[in-house]
């Protein structure tokens, strides 16, 4: 199984890559923190990434969905995000790397859960503000550099995928896929 990440700053563009992808026959394992701050609004809670305890709940559910993934059908698997991102955010946020978190980075090291090259997909100039998503255009190029480095400092490799056309970066990220075998 070839786990492949796709992440970038909030508004990037990602989602609809991912959904692309998915039309296409790829399987998409979906974002957790996104999911995670849905279900804690709805109970009443406006602003859960201002809490240590959000961190810990989009671990948990990184990890129940990669690990109930391993049963899905195909030898590619793209990743919406992953626990460096979730370490990204808490450094973002200003939180302490959580017991939880370290534990979880480094058995995705141990076992090289994810292929080492992963597709950065890149801001496209503006961030479009949601009920999830709400960083400035300035906030969200801060918290690009914060993911590369993220990244990198974990030994991953951070493959461009660069603003244009929706079309243009789909078939940017599947030349990358189709050349994967020999050339990753």
């Amino acid at each position: 199984m070839k786990r492949y990440i796709l992440t970038g700053a909030p508004g990037a563009g990602k989602t609809a890559i991912l959904r692309w992808l998915e039309c296409d026959g790829y399987t998409v394992v979906e974002e957790a923190a996104t999911d995670v701050i849905a279900l804690q609004q709805a109970q009443g809670e406006p602003e859960p990434w201002t809490k240590p305890s959000f961190v810990e709940a989009i671990v948990a559910l990184q990890r129940r969905r990669e690990e109930q993934a391993a049963a899905l059908p195909g030898a590619v698997q793209i990743y919406d995000r992953s626990p460096v991102c979730t370490y990204a955010l808490a450094t973002y946020l200003g939180h302490a790397v959580s017991p939880a978190l370290s534990r979880e980075l480094e058995r995705i090291r141990a076992r090289q859960i994810y292929e080492k090259k992963v597709f950065f997909v890149q801001n496209l100039g503006f961030v479009t503000p949601t009920d999830a998503r709400r960083i400035t255009f300035e906030e969200s190029l801060r918290f690009e550099r914060v993911h590369r480095d993220a990244y990198t400092s974990l030994g991953y490799e951070c493959v461009a995928i660069a603003p244009g056309t929706l079309p243009d970066r789909v078939v940017a990220v599947k030349k990358q896929l189709e050349a994967a075998p020999t050339g990753w």
